[in-house]
């Protein structure tokens, strides 16, 4: 039997989505306790999350050790697949063991460069403090097995076919939502229903819940900070726009525990507003 027409296994070109943990410092001590802060709440948050190391924000001539980052990460339920790097930097990389990965950011070259200029812009998964931080996980980006050619078409044709400018419909779930359930809406999200502790609900524009939010809600999660959270009952696990994030590791005060809120982003702090309905 001809080897491409195996029944058993397939051998292909493809991509894969993965977060970036983008390594700013070569402070190792102080990477592992801002870590072992942003995760020590909600340790099941990016539990078995696969993530690339990230070490191009590096400096000249700066070194760090891989592997004692990938054994961090590892430490938070994450699982390391590879290393984004440039070329100057493979040789001291390498001695991590794990392979090289090439970031084929999803957005345009120009959007990219508008980007890498505001260094502090691309956090999603975990953004800046007010003193700053050392290491951020940044929005998933496209990993590609296929040469530079074939990836480049693959690119176009899907920009070809889903150009930016057209608007995401809103999605609507008129049913609760259980523990361990997850949604995702690419524009805004309508939730009639109750979002159980340990449901999660993720869009890239607004969430609108006309129930009580018990679980985790995620908007504006490729950066959009002008995303906003509603919901007519507070009782969230966890709450994030743009990556910005609360937990209940924080309590909520009298005036917005339990009632109707809105939630938005004020020069990257999250506000937590009363939503009068009357």
């Amino acid at each position: 039997m001809s080897p491409k027409k195996s029944p058993y296994f397939e051998l292909k070109s493809g991509s894969v989505d993965t977060l970036l943990f983008v390594v700013k410092t070569t402070e190792l001590d102080a990477m592992r306790a801002e870590l072992t802060r942003r995760f020590e709440a909600t340790p099941e948050f990016f539990a078995n999350d696969t993530v690339a190391i990230d070490v191009r924000r590096l400096g000249d001539g700066e070194q760090v050790a891989v592997g004692e980052i990938a054994r961090l990460l590892e430490s938070v339920s994450m699982r390391p697949v590879g290393i984004v790097a440039q070329a100057a930097q493979h040789s001291w990389a390498a001695e991590a063991g794990l392979p090289f990965l090439e970031a084929r950011d999803r957005r345009s070259a120009s959007a990219k460069s508008a980007a890498e200029d505001a260094p502090d812009a691309e956090p999603v998964a975990a953004a800046p403090d007010a003193q700053g931080t050392p290491v951020a996980l940044a929005q998933p980006e496209l990993f590609s097995t296929q040469s530079e050619s074939d990836a480049d078409a693959a690119l176009a044709a899907a920009d070809t076919a889903a150009p930016g400018t057209r608007a995401e419909p809103t999605l609507v779930i008129d049913r609760p939502l259980r523990s361990g359930q997850r949604i995702y809406a690419k524009g805004d999200l309508v939730v009639l229903g109750l979002v159980s502790n340990g449901a999660e609900v993720i869009a890239e524009g607004n969430i609108h819940i006309y129930a009580p939010l018990r679980g985790r809600a995620l908007a504006g999660v490729h950066g959009n900070h002008d995303a906003r959270i509603f919901c007519t009952c507070l009782e969230a696990e966890l709450i994030s726009i743009a990556g910005i994030y609360r937990t209940t590791e924080v309590p909520l005060t009298a005036d917005v525990a339990g009632k109707p809120v809105q939630i938005r982003l004020d020069d990257e702090k999250l506000l937590i507003e009363p939503l009068r309905l009357t």
